[in-house]
């Protein structure tokens, strides 16, 4: 192969490469996990400071749920669950797909009691965990946890 029809042999690849990517960018681009959000809300006009919930792709998060009701660790730890149960349905989840939860304790004494309520909450396999005693749960709530789920 000559000189002339080499140089024009790799000016046709790279202008096929070129043509084959630029056709690809958009296919690409609505592959790109899409940003979704619910609750969270500000009635006072400006940004909130956080949601409740998000979902990116197919991973939920939902924020730190609390109990703010009269009760022990047990009857908290249930509250507390149960709305993270009715988020993660309601993004289309389920407390089985949780990969990772976070437990913030008001009272590391409040460990045991904690644990009778959430085992089993997670089905067989429950997500990995880290548990640690917050100084200062927000409110009256014994018990704050999030958690990251998958659909």
């Amino acid at each position: 192969m000559s000189k002339t029809n080499r140089r024009g042999f790799l000016r046709a690849g790279v202008a096929a490469g070129t043509a084959a990517t630029a056709a690809a960018a958009p296919a690409a681009a609505q592959d790109k996990p899409v940003k979704k959000v619910f609750g969270g809300g500000s009635k006072s006009g400006r940004p909130p400071l956080f949601n409740s919930t998000v979902m990116y792709g197919n991973l939920v998060f939902i924020a730190g749920v609390g109990y703010h009701q009269e009760g022990d660790i047990k009857v908290h730890t249930k509250g507390v669950l149960d709305q993270i149960q009715q988020q993660l349905e309601k993004a289309g989840s389920s407390m089985d797909k949780v990969l990772k939860c976070n437990v913030y304790l008001a009272d590391l004494k409040d460990y045991a009691g904690m644990n009778e309520v959430y085992q089993g909450r997670f089905g067989a396999e429950p997500p990995v965990r880290t548990t640690i005693a917050a100084a200062g749960v927000p409110g009256n709530s014994l018990v704050e946890i999030d958690v990251i789920a998958y659909l």
